[in-house]
């Protein structure tokens, strides 16, 4: 099943998706990236938002703020 991005950066569920999930009109979907780049995708609960915790690795050190804008302002030179 194939879908096409808008302009807007939207994308239809195909009808055979919407059924297999039991989406209905307001419902939520789930994007989880995989480690292998696949992306699956499910129908929301609050228990599959809880599961993504802990998917990015915490960082190795804190950063203050002054450290984040110090590295944003360097990497904007670079462009």
């Amino acid at each position: 099943m194939i879908s096409t991005l808008t302009s807007k950066a939207q994308i239809t569920l195909p009808k055979e998706v919407r059924l297999m999930l039991q989406l209905e009109p307001g419902d939520k979907v789930a994007f989880v990236p995989q480690a292998n780049g696949q992306i699956v995708v499910s129908k929301a609960s609050k228990a599959s938002f809880a599961s993504l915790r802990g998917l990015l690795p915490a960082p190795a050190k804190a950063r203050t703020i002054d450290e984040m804008n110090q590295a944003i302002e360097e990497q904007a030179s670079k462009i």
